[in-house]
């Protein structure tokens, strides 16, 4: 194990993970990194493309560079970060560095407003860039190995009892309760989020974690999107399913 507590939080693009993170943000005793594994899967895998995404040139691009990186932080003090599944499927599924020596936490959203969230941004999403599946294929494989599931949060309960789910990571880290982490604007906004920066400008609008009742209707918001683009139908339908199997698990 490393020395620190050492917390992953595996997400789907557009999954409300941007609040978790700013919520862990500003407990201000846990050094953060926002999505490390996205250098290995677009650019040391060469897929390349990426919408607003600008690259830090000193940032590691290859799995076992990135992986090196967080374990030494954690031998200094409490590391976090949060990441996508599919980021670090099939590598995850042989490495039992991420197994042993990670506390993993899943994060999902309802996909009909993950899909038309991501599809504003990138009209040109693929389908495993949706990520529920590698996310179930990951959070299974955990459960598989260790004999118990790993924590898993769902973006709708955590929007409407912030506190508990909040307790919930921070406990599944080893971390202490930091009621005073809600407020999501102590956070600031990171620098190493400026790279992405075009992803974030509505988290970034909020202060708090917003409750369900004070968004959209799920079936309009994606039907809208689909709309424009209707193979958006066949993401959400392959996807559905283990979104299902991870909210039966959810806490």
């Amino acid at each position: 194990m490393s020395k620190h507590p050492l917390i992953a939080l595996w997400c789907h693009p557009r999954s409300m993970s941007t609040a978790m993170e700013r919520m862990m943000r500003a407990r201000g005793d846990v050094k953060c990194f926002h999505e490390p594994f996205m250098y290995h899967y677009y650019l040391g895998e060469g897929r390349g493309r990426f919408p607003h995404f600008e690259p830090q040139d000193d940032h590691p691009q290859r799995y076992d560079a990135i992986k090196t990186m967080l374990f030494d932080a954690a031998e200094a003090g409490p590391v976090f970060f949060k990441d996508m599944s599919y980021y670090v499927i099939p590598d995850a599924l042989t490495d039992d560095d991420l197994l042993t020596r990670v506390a993993n936490v899943f994060l999902v959203r309802d996909p009909r407003r993950s899909i038309a969230s991501y599809y504003k941004l990138d009209p040109e999403l693929s389908l495993p860039e949706i990520g529920l599946e590698a996310q179930y294929r990951h959070a299974s494989h955990i459960a598989e190995r260790l004999g118990v599931w790993p924590l898993v949060l769902e973006a709708d309960r955590v929007q409407a009892d912030p506190q508990t789910s909040a307790d919930a990571l921070f406990a599944a880290g080893g971390l202490p309760p930091a009621p005073h982490a809600l407020d999501l604007g102590a956070a600031g906004r990171p620098k190493d989020w400026e790279g992405v920066a075009n992803w974030h400008r509505e988290a970034l609008s909020h202060d708090r974690i917003r409750a369900p009742e004070t968004l959209p209707d799920a079936d309009e918001v994606f039907e809208a999107a689909a709309h424009k683009a209707p193979r958006l139908r066949a993401m959400l339908d392959h996807h559905w399913p283990f979104y299902e199997k991870l909210r039966a698990r959810a806490l």
